[in-house]
This record gives C-alpha cells, structure tokens and sequence, in this order.
C-alpha cells in the first residue's frame, strides 16, 4: 500500500506543469500588481498616477503576466 502512494506522489509531481519559468512569471505578475496599488495609494485624487499609470499596472499584472504565467508551457 505505502508502495502505491509513493508511486502516485512521484507520478503526480512528473506531471507537475509548472517550472520555475511560470513560478518567476507569476512573481513578476504579483509585483507589477504591488506596485500599481501602491502608485494609486501614493498618488492624488485627479493625478496621472491614479488615473493612467496605475491601471495599466494592473490591466498588465492581471491581464497579461498572470495568465501567461499559468499557461506558459516549453
């Protein structure tokens, strides 16, 4: 029995899709995300930062680098 769930394990962790490309990626998304948040929390109420700069942090975070990062494969 304990035979078998090792062989699961090992088998379950070869099938594993994600390598360290996709986990670099996904850091990447998650700092970009970070940082708008921090520039709309930093800027003025009517400011370029919160209005333009911000967003396109986070349209670029969420949109782009976040699934990428799911569904890059070599």
């Amino acid at each position: 029995m304990k035979h078998m769930n090792k062989e699961r394990i090992q088998n379950s962790m070869e099938n594993w899709s994600f390598t360290y490309v996709n986990y670099w990626l996904f850091f990447i998304g998650i700092t970009f995300i970070l940082i708008g948040y921090l520039i709309m929390y930093t800027g003025g109420v009517n400011s370029f930062q919160t209005l333009s700069l911000s967003p396109a942090l986070l349209v670029i975070g969420y949109c782009i680098i976040i699934p990428i990062s799911i569904f890059y494969k070599k």
